[in-house]
């Protein structure tokens, strides 16, 4: 849902930065692979080290930065599947990298006990369930429908996982990190039923069965 929000404001902030990158020979699909190289990186070498104030900061900027391709794509009409496909995949990884990354930092460093487990396992949780929003919308649409419902989008889910990890950092108790990873992995949830619901219904229709 912040996503939905956040869009006209990276319209207004980041098209005439990325219309200037355009005028430089710099193309979309070039954005998309440089935005997640940065953003593994930042995500690898920060998070798992506890640099849990930098971490997130740099990401946020990253992440806001790797809006850049989709604007340029559009405001210079070179949109593409292939690009929207480019653009998908790296999304993925660069999500895995970050919840990978607080996983990771849970393991090696909270110590042994049930919040370590719980932290640990809700980031495994918020890997998986958040993979397969995206992947029940691509489904979707080979198949002819829509589903682009759900309460939380890639910008929720990354907002409330690195806001949480800003707060920790700044001296907040470990156990709101779990909070979060959790609020996260069951909010990917609801969103993976809303959208096989909303694909169920449109499937009926076309059917010819009521819903």
């Amino acid at each position: 849902m912040l996503g939905n929000h956040g869009r006209g404001l990276t319209k207004a902030l980041f098209t005439r930065p990325a219309l200037a990158l355009g005028r430089l020979g710099v193309t979309p699909n070039m954005l998309t692979v440089t935005g997640t190289v940065l953003s593994v990186t930042a995500a690898v070498t920060l998070l798992p080290r506890g640099h849990f104030v930098a971490g997130p900061l740099v990401l946020l900027v990253v992440l806001a930065a790797d809006s850049f391709d989709g604007i340029l794509a559009r405001a210079t009409g070179e949109s593409s599947v292939f690009g929207a496909f480019l653009d998908s995949t790296m999304d993925r990884l660069a999500d895995g990298a970050v919840l990978g990354s607080l996983a990771a930092w849970a393991a090696l460093t909270m110590p042994a006990g049930t919040l370590r487990a719980v932290t640990v396992v809700a980031a495994l949780a918020a890997i998986v369930l958040g993979a397969t929003v995206p992947y029940v919308r691509a489904r979707a649409e080979s198949i002819g429908a829509t589903a682009k419902v759900g309460i939380a989008e890639r910008t929720d889910r990354l907002l409330v996982a690195l806001g949480a990890t800003f707060i920790v950092g700044l001296g907040a108790p470990q156990w709101l990190l779990a909070g979060a990873l959790i609020y996260v992995a069951i909010a990917s949830f609801i969103t993976v039923v809303q959208r096989v619901w909303t694909v169920y219904q449109q499937t009926l229709l076309k059917a010819g069965e009521p819903a």
